[in-house]
């Protein structure tokens, strides 16, 4: 199963997720750390639990059309084992569309690629009803009447660029879209991310209502979708809510406690290939990397991350029966900065030259060497080196902005700064003109920013305050605030031109941990202006046009002027991205290879062996 963006640095080593990729291009991988480790052979056995180790946040929404102001990704965990959707990107070690576990059998693509025609797979929901088009149907009018307070909601793209949907037979899907675009963009970023939902068991307004046709008329449509939405807010129902009862993806929820803990058991009704050998399926919550380690190094765990700070250890969890592998991720890491924090701090950080002498002050290269011992993408730009196809020369040589001290300097003092290293730089010479502080910078501002980030896993608290020394001899203070992830993000919103209050848009720079990719890492959604990921509203022209012509062409130019752009930009500070290393009970078959769209989490293949 895929999930989606955690937000939670390293310390949830297992979150990943997708959002996009060309189909032939190459992404994550993994390998054996420490050394060669024995991976389980022989004869599958039926039954057994596996717990696995999740740290520093929980799930807290289980409806998987999720409301844009709920960015808790670990809510993918939950949702995606019991709902996958549409287009399931990975298969085992491939950076491709998996076939089998997709939920469609054919895509073909007319109309000079304004019409898409899918074919459903017969399959079946868990109470034995057939799997139609009309719960796509179903989906896409929720969506549609969710609009821009959809978590999965990209500007312009779906449902905004639908023309209509036909539903000719009940295996039988047409989406007229409004324009032509990239197939492989539209399938691996777009259509990945739609779920199937069961019409015949959801299409209600209230709990003791009777099932309807409501959702095919808008007032319809946005009971439905607010009635589920509630529904999938509490915690306390999630495991006795009959709604929820109702899935067409591997696994049930059977239990979920007030720590956040819950248990999967399989959906024996599963109509795919790859039908659990587990009995049962625990994820373990932890607030603290120091907590998991303890119960791993003590065996009381099938499955777990390895924290940076105890990688000496993997010799001794082999010796205990663990195998270890590296897994790097499809992914992206990076500071999001904010466009519209108060007291003129949002005008400082649109300046591209504060966010440049910010980046020159990061010592990407000692992060990656002294805090993750190397296992780590280097963070030069939008684009892991993962991405082996589609990295450009400039992010494969370093990036734009390579450690530089003294060019942190002098960027700032040519745009009207007084440098004061190891107290707080001060803007002498305010205005808009040529080597002046820029709009909205007033005389006397100052470099000094709080930088807010996910508590409980100590490779990022050095992180963090390495960074903080580092930007001292620029005369950049950085204050650090570290919170539990599920209080951040219920604190940190997403904020742009139009709507920035004060209550969730305070907040100055973020560091949520990561944002996963697809099979496609176009940047839509986390980039261009509005965009659903774009936390601190920033926004470029040229990067939104950029951004289109990676949706709308399939020349691998678009995609390199895109790139170079957004990493000489800087929507994002970028960062290193930390690979997962993962041990589990050697006894355990089909971890590896591992899919790096999923973060491993696949249990449904995964079995004992005798």
């Amino acid at each position: 199963m895929r999930v989606i963006r955690t937000g939670a640095a390293v310390a949830a080593a297992l979150t990943l997720a997708a959002t996009a990729a060309a189909c032939s291009s190459s992404s994550g991988s993994s390998h054996s750390a420490g050394g060669s480790s024995t991976q389980a052979t022989g004869a599958p056995e039926s039954g057994g639990t596996v717990t696995m180790q999740w740290v520093g946040g929980y799930p807290n929404f289980i409806f998987p059309l999720m409301p844009a102001t709920n960015t808790d990704g670990y809510n993918g965990n939950l949702q995606l084992p019991l709902w996958p959707d549409l287009v399931y990107a990975g298969d085992r070690g491939q950076s491709v569309v998996n076939p089998d576990e997709s939920l469609y059998s054919a895509m073909t693509w007319t109309n000079n690629d304004q019409t898409i025609n899918i074919t459903l797979k017969p399959w079946k929901w868990s109470d034995g009803t057939a799997i139609t088009s009309r719960d796509f149907s179903f989906t896409y009018n929720l969506i549609k009447s969710l609009g821009q307070n959809w978590s999965g909601y990209l500007p312009g793209l779906f449902p905004d660029d639908v023309k209509s949907v036909q539903t000719p037979s009940t295996s039988t899907i047409v989406i007229n879209l409004t324009r032509s675009y990239n197939p492989t963009f539209y399938t691996d970023n777009v259509l990945y991310a739609i779920p199937l939902l069961p019409q015949h068991a959801w299409d209600k307004e209230s709990t003791t209502g009777a099932v309807g046709n409501y959702d095919q008329n808008a007032a319809g449509a946005k009971a439905v979708v607010n009635f589920l939405q509630k529904q999938g807010s509490d915690i306390a129902t999630f495991t006795t809510n009959p709604l929820w009862k109702v899935v067409d993806g591997p696994w049930h929820l059977s239990e979920f406690t007030s720590s956040g803990t819950y248990a999967l058991v399989p959906n024996k009704n599963y109509s795919g290939p790859d039908k659990p050998h587990l009995a049962e399926m625990v994820d373990a919550q932890y607030t603290t990397n120091d907590a998991a380690f303890n119960d791993l190094r003590a065996g009381d765990v099938t499955i777990g991350p390895i924290p940076g700070e105890d990688i000496s250890q993997i010799s001794y969890l082999k010796s205990e029966g663990y195998s270890v592998q590296d897994l790097t991720t499809a992914a992206e890491a990076g500071i999001y900065p904010n466009w519209f924090a108060p007291n003129g701090v949002g005008a400082l950080l649109k300046q591209l030259y504060v966010r440049q002498a910010i980046e020159d002050l990061i010592n990407r290269p000692q992060i990656v060497s002294q805090i993750y011992h190397g296992y780590a993408d280097p963070g030069n730009g939008p684009i892991s080196l993962n991405y082996t196809t589609l990295t450009t020369p400039l992010e494969k040589s370093g990036g734009p902005y390579p450690y530089s001290p003294s060019k942190a300097v002098a960027v700032l003092k040519a745009n009207g700064w007084k440098v004061t290293p190891g107290g707080v730089s001060t803007c002498t010479d305010p205005g808009t003109g040529s080597g002046q502080c820029g709009a909205g910078v007033a005389a006397g501002a100052k470099l000094a920013f709080t930088l807010a980030y996910s508590a409980g896993d100590p490779d990022t608290d050095e992180m963090e305050a390495a960074i903080q020394t580092w930007e001292e001899q620029a005369g950049i203070k950085l204050t650090l605030k570290s919170e539990p992830f599920n209080t951040l993000v219920g604190t940190v919103g997403l904020c742009d031109q139009q709507s920035h209050p004060t209550s969730t848009c305070s907040w100055q720079l973020v560091d949520f941990g990561y944002d996963p990719y697809s099979l496609y890492p176009s940047g839509a959604g986390l980039f261009n202006t509005d965009g659903s990921g774009n936390q601190g509203g920033y926004s470029n022209p040229q990067m939104d046009s950029l951004i289109n012509q990676t949706e709308y062409s399939s020349s691998p130019a678009a995609f390199t002027q895109y790139e170079d752009f957004a990493a000489a930009q800087l929507p994002q500070l970028w960062l290193p991205d930390p690979d997962v290393l993962l041990a589990y009970k050697s006894n355990l078959a089909g971890v590896e290879p591992a899919n790096s769209f999923s973060a491993d989490n696949d249990p449904e293949i995964w079995s004992f062996t005798k």
